[in-house]
C-alpha cells in the first residue's frame, strides 16, 4: 500500500521485504502565542480574520512568528524484512511514536514514501480501536473487523483471545468500566491472536504488571516464530534486546543507526552516555538548576577513597556519591532516591536517604546526602548514575533525571586466571564470603 508518494523515486523490487520507508518526514505547526490578562472584542475581531487567512493561504501560518516548524521526523529510510522483530529505541521525543502512527495509517506523513506488505495491527495506546460503550465481548468483534478479519475468523479465536486477556469476569461489561490494565489486555489479546502479517507494539504494554509483560514478551516471540514481522517500541532495553534481532534508533527526528540488535542498543546507550556529565562531578546555579520551586539539586559528586573526584574506578575502590541541594521551604517526608543503571540498561540497584533522615533534614536551607557504593560490588562496565527526589505518593520535588556516567575498570573482582580484564557476567559481580570446610558437613 502507497501511503504518500510525495517524493517520487524507483522502487526496487521488494522480494522479502514487508516495509520500506523512504525519505520520510513529518512536519507539525507549532504555535507560541503569548498569553494575554484580556482581550476587547476589537482583538478578537482581528484574531478571527487572521484565523481565517491562515485557513485560505497555510502559508501565511508557517510566516507567523508566533508559529514554528517543528520535524517530528525528518527524511527517515529504512526497510523491514518479513519476519524481523525489530525494536525502536530513543528518548522521549525522538519521533518513535509518530512513526509508529503513520506505519499504523493513523497520520499521514509529510513528506516520503511507505510501500507496506501485508496486513497491520497495532496497539499504540491503551484501548486502540475500542469502543468505551461496547462490552469486551462486542470489542472483540469490533476491533477483529477494523483489522480486516472475518466474523467467522474471529469467532474461530475468540476462546483464545478470552482466555489470553484473562478478562472473561468481565467480558460482558462495557470497556468504559475497565481499567488500564484490563483494557490493554483485551486490545493486546486481540492484535496478536488475530494472525496479523505485522504486528505494531508501543510502550502502552508498560501498563500491564509484570507477569502480563512477560505473556505478552512470550506472544511475540511466538509470532516472529510464525515468520510474521513484530515492530516493538520500549525504553526497557532488557525486552529489547530478550526480543528483538534487528533495530532501529532514532534521535530528534532523524535515524542515527539500523542495523543488529546489540550494536543499536550499544550506539542508543553510548548516546545517553556522551549526553550525561563523565568529569565525575557536575553542579548547577540555584537559578538554573533542575529541581522544582520547593528544590534545586546544586551539586553530583563522585569521589575515590582518596578523596579524588573521578569518573573511572577499579572494581576494589569504593565509590563515594555526593549529592548536595537546597530546600526552599519545609518539607516532610522527603527521600531521595539514587539509582544506578548498567550500559545494558539493566536496573543495577536502587538506594534511598530516607532511612536516615531527621525531622531537621527537611527544613530550608543548603543539605547534603551522602551515599557509598562498597568495592567488589560492580561488575567491570560503564554506569549511568539517576536521582529524583520527592514525597512518596504525593509530589517530585526532582523528576527523575540521568546526571552522570562513570565506569568500573581494572581486573575485577574475581581475578580470572584466564586473563586480567576479562568481564564475568551479570550487573553485579560481589567478592562474597565463602568457606570450604574439607571432611565435614
Amino acid at each position: 500500500m502507497i501511503v504518500n508518494a510525495s517524493i517520487q523515486k524507483k522502487i526496487v523490487p521488494m522480494s522479502d521485504t514487508v516495509i520500506r520507508v523512504e525519505n520520510l518526514g513529518k512536519k507539525y505547526i507549532i504555535g507560541h502565542q503569548k498569553q494575554e490578562q484580556y482581550k476587547v472584542f476589537r482583538d478578537v475581531i482581528t484574531d478571527q480574520i487572521k484565523s481565517l487567512g491562515s485557513l485560505i493561504n497555510p502559508q501565511a501560518k508557517t510566516e507567523n512568528p508566533a508559529f514554528e516548524q517543528f520535524w517530528a521526523l525528518k527524511d527517515v529510510c529504512f526497510d523491514i524484512k518479513q519476519g524481523d522483530r525489530v525494536g525502536i529505541i530513543g528518548r522521549n521525543g525522538a519521533g518513535k511514536s509518530t512513526l509508529l502512527k503513520i506505519l499504523s495509517r493513523i497520520t499521514e506523513p509529510t513528506q516520503g514514501r511507505i510501500n507496506i506488505k501485508g496486513r497491520v495491527a497495532s496497539l499504540l495506546e491503551v484501548g486502540t480501536g475500542f469502543h468505551p460503550e461496547l462490552t469486551g465481548r462486542e470489542n472483540i468483534f469490533l476491533n477483529g473487523a477494523i483489522l480486516g478479519m472475518g466474523k467467522e475468523e474471529i469467532k474461530r479465536k475468540f476462546d483464545e483471545i478470552v482466555d489470553f486477556s484473562e478478562v472473561e469476569k468481565f467480558l460482558d461489561t462495557p470497556v468504559k468500566r475497565y481499567s488500564s490494565g484490563m483494557y490493554v489486555r483485551l486490545a493486546f489479546s486481540v492484535a496478536a491472536h488475530l494472525e496479523p502479517e505485522i504486528l505494531i507494539v508501543d510502550e502502552v504494554l508498560a501498563v500491564g504488571d509484570a507477569a502480563f509483560q512477560k505473556k505478552c514478551l512470550g506472544k511475540m516471540e511466538n509470532v516472529a516464530a510464525l515468520g510474521r514481522t513484530v515492530i516493538f517500541v520500549s525504553h526497557n532495553i532488557g525486552a529489547v534486546r530478550a526480543l528483538c534481532n534487528r533495530g532501529i534508533v532514532l534521535s530528534g527526528g532523524n535515524l542515527i543507526k539500523e542495523g543488529d540488535a546489540e550494536s543499536c542498543i550499544a550506539e542508543y546507550l553510548s548516546k545517553i552516555a556522551i549526553s550525561q556529565v563523565t568529569s565525575g562531578e557536575a553542579s548547577w546555579n540555584p537559578d538554573n538548576a533542575p529541581g522544582s520551586e520547593h528544590f534545586r539539586l546544586l551539586k553530583l559528586a563522585l569521589i575515590s577513597s582518596d578523596g579524588e573526584i573521578k569518573s573511572s574506578f577499579s572494581a576494589q575502590e569504593e565509590i563515594m556519591i555526593r549529592i548536595h541541594y537546597q530546600l526552599l521551604k519545609n518539607i516532610e517526608g522527603m527521600r531521595l532516591v539514587l539509582q544506578v543503571l548498567a550500559q545494558t540498561g539493566e536496573i543495577a540497584f536502587t538506594s534511598t536517604d530516607h532511612g536516615q533522615r531527621q525531622s531537621q533534614d527537611g527544613l530550608p536551607g543548603h543539605h547534603l546526602s551522602v551515599c557509598s557504593i562498597p568495592g567488589k560490588l560492580l561488575n567491570l562496565s560503564n554506569y549511568v548514575i539517576k536521582i529524583w527526589a520527592g514525597i512518596p505518593g504525593k509530589q517530585y520535588l526532582l523528576e527523575p533525571v540521568e546526571l552522570i556516567n562513570f565506569s568500573i575498570v581494572g581486573a575485577g573482582n574475581h581475578h580470572s586466571i584466564y586473563t586480567d580484564y576479562q568481564r564475568w557476567p551479570g550487573v553485579v559481580c560481589p567478592d562474597l564470603k565463602w568457606k570450604i570446610i574439607n571432611n565435614g558437613e
